[in-house]
């Protein structure tokens, strides 16, 4: 019983150096960067990092020493697993029902069962080439946070024209599928800094942006077929 004791103790204490040699290692060679926690990986003696920065969080591997780092993704080949993206995307996940879904345009199509938020900006060629495939996804409410980015100075007065329309849905639709702008000086109260502070809280830096309603973010434009699958793994995921 003494030895065993004494053998878990020995472990626990080689576990606490190999952390600590980890943090200290990537932290200095790192400015900025924060490591929030380390576990051993399926690798024998290969640790994953994951670390914070103003980027967001990213996963890297390394040795007991912190010595050598690599990044990338870690795949099993054998069973298609990737550890990386799935270690990723539960870092990243957003839980949708804490959306201000009031923020967002909303356009349901046909009985609008499934869900999806889209972060948007309407002078984003990609999120105009998102609305022409969300156009063929139907059985889905869409929720549309604007979301003018710096690169495109004209956008946040857009996107307050759009949301002091009559019919927002309608006015967004007209704008990305014909190039239509409604009249109107976009005066009224709208969502357009506090979507931009929500945004940067979950750290979207790029339009389009969606998330599913499992807590899945997808940055980027997504052919129809593959949105309707996954609109459909979120649905039974809930």
């Amino acid at each position: 019983m003494r030895n065993l004791v004494f053998l878990l103790a020995l472990v626990a204490t080689t576990a606490l150096a190999s952390d600590t040699d980890i943090r200290q290692s990537i932290e200095s060679r790192f400015p900025g960067t924060k490591v929030s926690d380390i576990n051993k990986s399926v690798l024998p003696s290969i640790y994953e990092v994951v670390m914070e920065s103003q980027q967001g969080p990213m996963v890297a591997y390394t040795d007991d020493k912190g010595r050598y780092v690599m990044v990338g993704d870690l795949l099993d080949i054998k069973t298609e697993r990737n550890f990386t993206r799935e270690r990723m995307d539960k870092l990243t996940e957003v839980k949708f029902d804490s959306l201000p879904l009031n923020q967002a345009i909303k356009v349901v199509k046909g009985d609008g069962k499934r869900r999806l938020a889209v972060f948007s900006d309407l002078d984003c060629p990609y999120c105009k080439k998102l609305e022409a495939e969300l156009a063929k996804v139907d059985n889905v409410t869409i929720y549309t946070f604007l979301y003018p980015l710096p690169m495109h100075p004209d956008a946040p007065r857009k996107s307050k024209q759009i949301w002091c329309s009559k019919d927002r849905a309608a006015a967004w639709n007209d704008y990305m599928q014909k190039g239509k702008l409604p009249t109107g000086k976009g005066d009224c109260d709208n969502p357009i800094d506090e979507n931009l502070a929500l945004g940067a809280k979950l750290r979207i830096d790029g339009t389009p942006a969606m998330v599913f309603t499992n807590g899945k973010r997808i940055p980027g434009y997504m052919p129809a077929a593959r949105l309707d699958d996954m609109l459909n793994t979120a649905e039974k995921a809930r």
